[in-house]
């Protein structure tokens, strides 16, 4: 009797288990109410082996499948946990829901979920297997020197830094899961610890705040929506400076005078707007140092002093106007400019080696068409003086020694390659040992300690990705220290050669052309036409190119052109290409093709189209503008249509919604609207009839995916072959190495099936 009742006891306790793993698996979606605006949330629970584990979805900031820490559930109570995003939600399940709350960076939100079924971005049936693209990408096999992976694998390390007192020197390392984690070397002992540790999410990027601790960046999925961690230097004490679920925290200032603190810009309390906090880099304390509260009107820029002061905010006014505003010695802000968004008036930094407040160093272009350097001084408004300017290109970067009581080192620019123009002894002296030193390269210096005592050397050209040496300026002393990819020989890889044209319309256009050794010998080889992305103020430059040296390596030539539109130019050559976009803009990039061939360099037969975002969009414009130019195209996370881009912008960014209608096109405009569905290639399907390949990344906030979806549903309609890849722990192009060499092997096979005429048995998705 009694040994009946224990097992009736033990089966019943097993039927409990499975009924609350039953009720409890699956997903879950609720609605946090944050400021009166409505926040989507599905946490997607599974159960196996008697454990729980669930991911998080936001689907208003595009992210999918956040992996959480730890999950529960006993009677009836459900825990979830992600600790490094201090988020945490518990509750309990009460037939067909859950009624709990949500907790994270000091707020407590009540959210009911209710039973859902669990959907992913965009149509998952239009995209082609992994079986078909590896397929695809097998066409690209053949007895080559180098792999894919050897051009786009990440570097064993990367991204080397001194600490400020120099007493240690950090860097990346990618384990053999490929994950790039961030160690710290004692420079005297040797000694090496682990301090930032990459997991699921990217490591996005990374500093030093003071000699103790370190920053670094991170997001979820490619969302973009970047928070701010701080760790220091041996691992311990991480903590999430940023904490907000669903908002973007941009870096702003480190801190001369202050090393507990940074400036960071939040947009946690409107999404459109940001505004500034300073941030204790150990607790995490937020302070908010000036209110952004008229979104009609929002902030849009703030500049800070070395110790941390706002000194001068720059404020849009109807949309695409600005108000530069200036603190005066009263401390109060007054209009210092009033300037049309295309004017340029930037306070690049203040200049300390004065003790009058007002002087600052400031990059202008409202008195010549090329911007330029001048000293200004900011309580009078009035220039002292240029500092430096060039009559062909934009200048914009200059550097002070603190070290030296923040005397002007040198000042640079970009023409065909980087220009550094020294402008100290001291540092002209520098420039001429390392130039002597490393002829035929490009410098820059990627770091130094505040004593200015060593510095870290980056060196690279077109035919090298990028080598670090270190310089001790009491010793005078170079030593090398690493070679980010030593399996590519520099004597193997392609030149990159600057070209200048006259487009049909009397512009004159530069930009690159990156031939292979077939080329050279007088072959006329396959080119690809790589329009680069933006568009506005974006430019091709020159240096190594991984694609292009990749493309190279199987005898096509990379033709790369700076449109009108391209930055770096100039106001006039910028603002030519306003409203051009798909038209004129597109016209240049033909022109540079009709150029190449001219020279008799490549096979105008085989010429291929290939481009990310903007460039994207280029591609599927080329396939609809010129459909018998091109091959064949890639379009990788491209618009293709120009209403429903716009219509998706992410929050912070609709208050600049009126730049961008100047920059491209203004539906509400009945003429412009008629120009938009020319240049929108969804409209024009029929055009195309070249083979397209299309890449996209799942939570891209920048170009939906619906982007990508409704080209390849419109030409499979036609009945056209079209490969589709998507990623979906992916954003605005591909940031995990092997996302990217599944892109390369694929596109590769692409371009072999069609400028080179391999085929397989089967189309891919057709």
């Amino acid at each position: 009797m009694i040994k009946n009742r224990i097992g009736s006891i033990f089966l019943l306790f097993l039927v409990g288990l499975c009924a609350h793993a039953q009720d409890i698996s699956g997903s879950w979606k609720g609605n946090l109410s944050i400021q009166g605006a409505e926040m989507p949330l599905i946490f997607n629970i599974k159960s196996e082996a008697d454990a729980l584990s669930a991911t998080m979805d936001s689907p208003s900031q595009g992210a999918t499948d956040i992996p959480m820490d730890e999950t529960s559930f006993q009677d009836g109570s459900l825990t979830i946990s992600f600790k490094q995003a201090g988020i945490k939600y518990v509750g309990v399940l009460e037939g067909e829901k859950i009624t709990g709350t949500f907790y994270q960076g000091g707020m407590e939100l009540p959210l009911v979920l209710e039973k859902t079924v669990k959907t992913i971005p965009g149509n998952p049936e239009l995209v082609s297997s992994d079986e078909e693209l590896n397929a695809l990408g097998r066409l690209a096999e053949g007895d080559y020197k180098y792999t894919v992976e050897d051009y786009f694998a990440k570097p064993k390390a990367s991204t080397f830094r001194f600490s400020p007192d120099g007493k240690y020197m950090s860097y990346r390392e990618k384990d053999e899961n490929g994950k790039r984690h961030i160690y710290v070397k004692d420079v005297t002992s040797g000694e090496t610890t682990r301090a930032i540790e990459e997991k699921e999410e990217l490591v996005r990027g990374y500093a030093w705040l003071n000699n103790n601790r370190l920053a670094y960046i991170s997001d979820t999925g490619g969302d973009e929506n970047y928070h701010v961690f701080a760790v220091d230097l041996d691992g311990s004490n991480l903590k999430d400076l940023t904490p907000f679920d669903g908002v973007q925290a941009q870096f702003s200032n480190l801190l001369d005078e202050d090393k507990e603190h940074i400036i960071v810009n939040l947009n946690k309390n409107n999404p459109q707007v940001f505004e500034p906090y300073k941030v204790n880099v150990v607790t995490g304390e937020l302070t908010q140092l000036y209110v952004n509260d008229d979104p009609g009107s929002p902030i849009i820029g703030y500049d800070f002093d070395k110790n941390g002061n706002l000194k001068g905010f720059t404020k849009l006014k109807n949309g695409v106007d600005q108000d530069y505003f200036y603190k005066d010695s009263e401390g109060n802000f007054n209009v210092l400019k009033s300037l049309n968004w295309k004017d340029t008036f930037v306070v690049v930094s203040f200049d300390y080696a004065t003790e009058y407040e007002h002087d600052a160093y400031v990059v202008s272009n409202l008195e010549s068409d090329k911007a330029k350097i001048l000293r200004y001084d900011l309580g009078k408004n009035e220039p002292l003086g240029d500092v430096f300017a060039n009559d062909k290109y934009d200048v914009s970067d200059m550097y002070l020694s603190k070290n030296r009581g923040y005397e002007l080192d040198y000042v640079s620019y970009e023409g065909e390659k980087a220009v550094i123009v020294p402008i100290s002894k001291t540092y002209s002296k520098l420039h001429d040992r390392i130039t002597k030193t490393f002829p035929a390269k490009q410098y820059s210096i990627a770091d130094a300690t505040d004593a200015e005592d060593k510095l870290l050397i980056f060196l690279q050209s077109d035919k090298l990705y990028g080598e670090y040496h270190s310089y001790d300026v009491a010793k005078d002393e170079f030593t090398f220290l690493y070679n980010l990819m030593p399996q590519l020989k520099e004597e193997d890889m392609a030149e990159m050669r600057p070209i200048t044209f006259t487009s049909r319309d009397g512009l004159t256009i530069h930009g690159y052309i990156t031939l292979p050794k077939e080329a050279l010998q007088g072959e006329k080889v396959p080119v690809i036409v790589n329009p680069h992305g933006g568009p506005q103020g974006i430019r091709d430059s020159w240096g190594f190119n991984p694609e292009a040296q990749l493309f190279a390596s199987r005898g096509y030539a990379t033709l790369q052109v700076n449109f009108r539109i391209s930055g770096g130019y100039g106001r006039e050559f910028l603002e030519s290409g306003f409203k051009q976009i798909g038209r004129k803009a597109m016209d240049d990039v033909e022109d540079g093709l009709k150029y190449v061939v001219e020279q008799g360099w490549v096979d105008k037969e085989k010429a291929a189209i290939y481009g990310g975002s903007h460039g994207g969009y280029a591609v599927l414009r080329g396939l609809t503008k010129t459909p018998d130019l091109y091959a064949c195209g890639v379009d990788y996370v491209g618009v293709s249509n120009l209403f429903t881009f716009m219509d998706s912008f992410p929050e912070y960014w609709k208050p600049y919604l009126e730049i961008v209608r100047e920059i491209w096109y203004d539906e509400t405009i009945p003429e412009e609207k008629v120009i938009m569905e020319e240049v929108s290639p969804v409209y024009q399907i029929g055009k195309i009839k070249k083979p397209l390949f299309v890449v996209q990344g799942a939570n891209d906030p920048r170009v939906n995916i619906n982007e990508s979806d409704q080209i390849v549903e419109a030409l499979r309609a036609k009945g056209q072959d079209v490969p589709y890849m998507v990623k979906y722990d992916e954003g605005h192009g591909f940031g995990k190495e092997e996302n990217s060499i599944a892109l390369y092997r694929a596109m590769m096979g692409f371009f072999a099936k069609h400028l080179k005429d391999k085929e397989i048995p089967t189309p891919v998705k057709g």
